[in-house]
């Protein structure tokens, strides 16, 4: 019994400066009673203190954080040292979304890597899922596939463009196969290798012959031809075609404009570049919109007297929020991608939660102004759509300076 207080006791002396300790920390020094090293938990505590300052707080924040208005009322009244500071969890929340938004929304194909098989992959994947019987399954993957064969045939003098679409054969042939199974577990196409299920590239009728197809130099001239660069013209001068005689700020727009003409280039090849660029600048924009949402609401709530710094605080803590629930849409996206070509109805489920959490995005923020600010509901209705609507013209600004300047930097 004696081992045991002791051993939950902590050392009765600070393991740094030597002083009495009088609670988990030291008085003096600041350093933690809690040995790392006796101990995972704190290890793992530490790994996270030192890298994101972060500790237990943040899942008392983050539970607080989706009652509207709490965690804003809780530390305009005092009680900060229980949760994480406002600017810390904003900046933490938005990082960590946009990253992983990254890999959760797609521009579009890469029709180098197959693009068109990819989006025939997903409307196959949805045929499969609705077919109710295992006949159904086969017709479906066998049309999908011949399409997919046509359409390697078709780009066979472009590098690499045929890869995309083996890959998605396999796919398909894969999916198919699993929901055979669940249809029709005895089924005779399950005795097959899946390799040789559905269609053989050799069958497709309907394939270009070799004449028709185009060589790699004239497919690669008349993709650029159909997508040229933008040419922007200002006061006679064509941005990007350099000039001698140019000044300062003629050669910087030169300059601009040439790097906007290669980028256009960039992002037509690849437009997973420009979602890349477009994620990465949001936090940025949003660090420099925030300030401003509390302006508004500095101006729309003046009567209550309240500091700039007390708005700024209910504007970090919304917009936490609004990144905490587009943090949970992307992890339901790429849950939705990985789960549900193997069980449909979480698909459903996921449709359903992704429905709710985008409605209740807006009203979480109608009611948190209405408990931070604690006027009537109808004044309070008419304030939020105001400062909405104006703060929305604001964001589409923002959006489109990012999208600009992701094509000129």
């Amino acid at each position: 019994m004696s081992n045991d207080v002791l051993t939950h006791a902590g050392p009765p002396a600070c393991e740094n400066c030597t002083a009495l300790l009088q609670g988990q920390f030291c008085h003096q020094c600041g350093q933690s009673s809690h040995n790392p090293l006796r101990n995972l938990g704190h290890a793992i505590e530490e790994v996270f203190e030192s890298f994101w300052h972060l500790d237990g707080r943040i899942f008392r924040t983050l539970r607080a954080l989706w009652s509207p208005g709490r965690l804003a009322n809780s530390y305009l009244s005092g009680h900060r040292a229980p949760y994480v500071a406002p600017l810390r969890l904003f900046v933490i929340l938005s990082v960590l979304t946009f990253f992983l938004a990254q890999y959760a929304v797609s521009f579009g194909e890469r029709e180098a890597e197959g693009g068109t098989g990819n989006t025939a992959e997903v409307n196959a994947r949805n045929a499969f899922n609705d077919a109710k019987t295992a006949e159904e399954v086969i017709q479906d993957r066998d049309d999908a596939i011949r399409g997919l064969w046509q359409g390697k045939a078709a780009v066979q003098g472009i590098p690499g463009a045929a890869t995309g679409f083996d890959r998605s054969v396999e796919a398909m042939r894969k999916q198919a196969r699993e929901r055979i199974k669940e249809l029709d577990p005895k089924h005779p196409e399950l005795r097959l290798p899946v390799e040789q299920t559905g269609p053989v590239e050799d069958s497709v009728e309907d394939a270009p012959s070799a004449q028709d197809k185009v060589a790699p130099e004239a497919a690669q001239a008349d993709s650029a031809a159909a997508k040229p660069a933008p040419k922007v013209t200002v006061a006679g001068h064509t941005l990007g075609k350099p000039s001698a005689d140019s000044g300062f700020f003629q050669r910087w727009l030169d300059k601009k404009g040439q790097r906007a003409s290669d980028n256009w280039e960039r992002f037509q090849k690849d437009p997973e570049l420009m979602k890349h660029a477009i994620m990465g600048a949001i936090p940025t924009a949003l660090f420099f919109l925030v300030p401003i949402f509390a302006i508004f609401l500095k101006l729309a709530y003046i009567e209550t007297h309240r500091s700039y710094l007390e708005h700024l605080v209910v504007a970090l803590y919304s917009h936490a929020w609004l990144c905490l629930a587009l943090l949970t849409l992307c992890v339901l996206v790429m849950l939705d991608n990985w789960i549900s070509p193997y069980a449909a109805w979480v698909g459903v489920v996921i449709g359903v939660i992704e429905f709710v959490i985008w409605w209740w995005m807006p009203i979480y923020l109608l009611i948190m102004q209405k408990r931070v600010y604690a006027q009537a509901w109808w004044l309070t209705v008419l304030k939020y759509l105001i400062i909405g609507t104006v703060y929305l013209v604001l964001v589409a600004f923002a959006a489109a300076f990012v999208g600009i300047s992701s094509f000129i930097n």
